[in-house]
């Protein structure tokens, strides 16, 4: 069998019944699964991603709730839905299961035991460098993090390890409920839930499109930012050690990364360093831990899905995505909507057609999107003044303009010309002037500003990194990837504002460093059009 293979719990073995028009088959056979090979008493046979997609949903779901899966008030209701798994798990549907786990667990008691001992002493080892209050564990409501967890809490014999649990509010259901009882059954671990109550994710999809597989301005926005404002409340300046479910076999980007990581390139919040005690785990492994160690875990595994995060994310495959035309039948109807819709409104010809094969979740840039012109820097060369540049802006000059220029120094709007409202930005060591900025009038725009650099060896560079804050003024959608950016906590958004803190910023230049974030702005991925 393959080392990603996962078992297949009695739900879904109805589920999978069902599809091949035989009902009865699995009834006391061991069942095993790697993505649509199933592997019955040890012969396998495929399901085709064809046959999902011609699948009637509504038709299976009748099917499943005849069956108790699925409870007749309607998928909408969570409690009675989970009302139902429970029951469906305690009749004699989870006998022949149980046997067959058992089984499994007994032959591979030795690689349970080696795979905990090596995590163990990574934990311990890993923590030894970090206070005790300074360590944290990244709970996503997935398996892996579950395991991660448990393993971290076992470790270091400390139920009172800080964990987040990042509530993107895309989250399944059942996450939400297994979240709680996770809660629930470790009272005395300090469990803050992350969530980002400024931003509405349909709202945000209008505005910039939705998220594809290569622009997940979602992540940003939904999880990590959030996060980030978490760690950066509880632990001002202070480095930490976050405990994550990352493992090296899931995707060829998280196989480049390091079992302890912090490197400012590849860890998203730059306070912290990442450990993954489960990093050379597979699938085999978690469940073995998971089933081998009797420890709880989400629901919406026992339905057939691989992978919990963001029941929309343009990750899912066509499996996971007929799942939710089941278990999540009105979001997934609504979400398609808002899909066809949205291609609709940017010139797709075919939209249904678009959207139900899968197309839109390879979309690139912001082509046809009317929020793509803010990314698009304008600008002229002063003919008055060398080393000057007027700029196109989207709206007036302001305060928050002006603090947007903290990460080059000082600001001192004293040094500057009264008349024309003139601000000069000064080297922090030297004191010498290096930027002025004035608003300008300028017949082709409704909003423009004049930006000179002073005294600097290389006035071409301090402009492409003027142009980053040029772009951020006029782009920023609150999405939150600039808090997490910062190493020293010196940035803050708010719902209304971006803003800087002086006191805290470093002028160390990774938030205007195309390095750390192309561009200026994470929407300039978004929204760049193709000329």
């Amino acid at each position: 069998m393959s080392s990603d293979i996962r078992p297949v719990f009695p739900e879904e073995q109805a589920l999978i019944a069902h599809i091949i028009g035989k009902p009865a088959i699995f009834d006391d056979k061991s069942v095993w699964a790697s993505d649509n090979r199933y592997y019955v008493d040890g012969k396998s046979f495929s399901v085709p991603v064809s046959r999902f997609s011609n699948c009637d949903a509504t038709a299976i779901a009748s099917k499943l709730q005849s069956l108790g899966i699925i409870p007749n008030t309607g998928t909408s209701d969570v409690i009675a839905f989970e009302k139902a798994l429970i029951a469906y798990r305690d009749g004699i549907q989870y006998q022949k299961f149980h046997q067959h786990v058992q089984t499994f667990i007994a032959a591979n008691q030795l690689r349970l035991s080696f795979i905990e001992d090596e995590a163990f002493s990574f934990v311990k080892q890993s923590a030894e460098s970090f206070p005790r209050e300074n360590l944290v564990v990244s709970f996503s409501g997935g398996k892996d993090s579950t395991v991660t967890a448990d393993l971290v809490i076992r470790a270091l014999s400390d139920p009172g390890i800080l964990h987040i649990f990042g509530n993107t509010t895309l989250e399944f259901p059942l996450t939400i409920q297994y979240a709680a009882r996770f809660h629930n059954e470790y009272p005395y671990t300090p469990f803050k839930n992350a969530i980002n109550k400024d931003q509405n994710f349909y709202e945000v999809c209008k505005d910039i499109g939705p998220p594809a597989r290569m622009m997940r301005w979602c992540c940003s926005m939904f999880k990590t930012g959030p996060i980030t404002r978490i760690l950066n409340n509880r632990f001002l300046q202070e480095k930490i050690l976050t405990f994550y479910g990352i493992r090296k076999c899931e995707s060829v980007s998280r196989s480049k990364y390091n079992r302890i990581e912090d490197n400012a390139e590849s860890v998203k919040i730059q306070k912290q360093t990442v450990a993954s005690p489960i990093f050379f785990w597979k699938d085999i492994d978690i469940w073995l831990y998971l089933l081998g160690r009797n420890v709880d875990f989400n629901d919406a595994y026992r339905l057939g899905y691989d992978r919990v995060g963001c029941w929309c994310c343009p990750n899912n495959n066509a499996r996971a995505q007929f799942l939710s035309r089941i278990y999540m039948s009105e979001q997934s109807e609504l979400w398609r909507q808002f899909l066809i819709d949205f291609s609709k409104s940017i010139g797709k010809p075919d939209a249904e057609v678009y959207v139900d094969s899968g197309k839109w979740k390879a979309r690139q840039g912001g082509n046809g999107v009317a929020s793509s012109k803010d990314v698009k820097i304008t600008s002229t060369n002063c003919t008055a003044e060398e080393n000057a540049k007027i700029y196109q802006l989207n709206q007036a000059v302001n305060d928050e303009f002006i603090n947007m220029f903290i990460p080059f120094g000082l600001i001192s709007k004293e040094m500057g010309r009264k008349l024309i409202n003139e601000t000069i930005i000064l080297d922090k060591r030297s004191r010498m002037p290096i930027l002025s900025i004035q608003p300008f009038s300028q017949a082709d725009y409704e909003y423009a500003v004049k930006i000179k650099t002073l005294t600097v060896k290389d006035p071409d560079k301090l402009h492409r990194m003027v142009k980053y804050q040029i772009r951020k003024f006029n782009a920023c959608r609150k999405c939150l990837k600039c808090e997490s950016l910062c190493a020293h906590g010196a940035i803050s958004i708010t719902a209304n504002s971006y803003r800087i803190n002086p006191d805290k910023c470093k002028q160390c230049k990774m938030c205007v460093t195309a390095k750390y974030l192309d561009g200026g702005c994470l929407m300039n991925k978004y929204l760049k059009t193709k000329e």
